[in-house]
């Protein structure tokens, strides 16, 4: 089994940033540290995208130039959106169980926290609904989609090795956010360390070793 951190791609061809790598739309991006300078540079056009819409009113105003206004959202809001999550998968058959639905953010992955943790129940997006429920020490009903009429790949693990799942995801972020400071630093040195705090922002404390 495996659990990786993926990012909705939503982003079309003409981009402020630059390099990015091809995508298809809607696909799902990998984040870890193995990637390639463009498609890290992807991910974060995918970010700024998805908050590049007027600031709020303590942000001050949105700059001028087109760079640093596409780039303001991402920089200044405190909660990111994006379209991003933990995807569970066997990494045999590639049968996946849990994947991170339309409305999860980066924010989201603490929902893994809750199961083990908390109340030992968490819906985890919809479209697909994945659900999970820890019952004693399994982790069970690790379920694609709860709602589907025509079954769904299902898994029972122990809560230990979730708990190593999760660790992994954690560490897959941390591997990217390096890379994204890397990538920053050449390509858009001006915003550079606020893209790299911002990042480290929307996965805290998933990138706290």
């Amino acid at each position: 089994m495996v659990t990786q951190p993926v990012l909705e791609n939503s982003a079309a061809d003409d981009f402020a940033l630059r390099p990015v790598g091809e995508h298809e739309s809607y696909g799902c991006l990998v984040l870890n540290g193995e990637l390639s300078p463009a498609k890290v540079g992807t991910a974060v056009t995918q970010i700024a995208d998805c908050n590049h819409f007027e600031p709020e009113v303590e942000h001050g105003t949105c700059p001028n130039d087109p760079l640093s206004a596409f780039l303001n959202g991402l920089i200044t809001m405190w909660a990111l959106f994006a379209a991003a999550g933990f995807r569970v998968s066997d990494n045999t058959t590639g049968t996946v169980f849990v994947e991170p639905g339309c409305c999860n953010g980066p924010e989201t992955w603490r929902d893994w926290l809750e199961i083990l943790e908390g109340t030992g129940f968490s819906y985890l997006g919809h479209d697909p609904s994945s659900v999970a429920e820890r019952v004693g020490d399994v982790v069970r009903r690790l379920t694609l989609d709860a709602y589907t009429t025509d079954g769904s790949p299902v898994i029972e693990l122990p809560v230990d090795q979730v708990r190593m799942l999760v660790a992994d995801g954690q560490k897959d972020l941390r591997d990217y956010l390096s890379l994204a400071g890397a990538w920053a630093q050449p390509h858009r040195p001006a915003h550079a360390a606020a893209v790299t705090a911002a990042l480290a922002r929307a996965w805290e404390p998933a990138l706290t070793p």
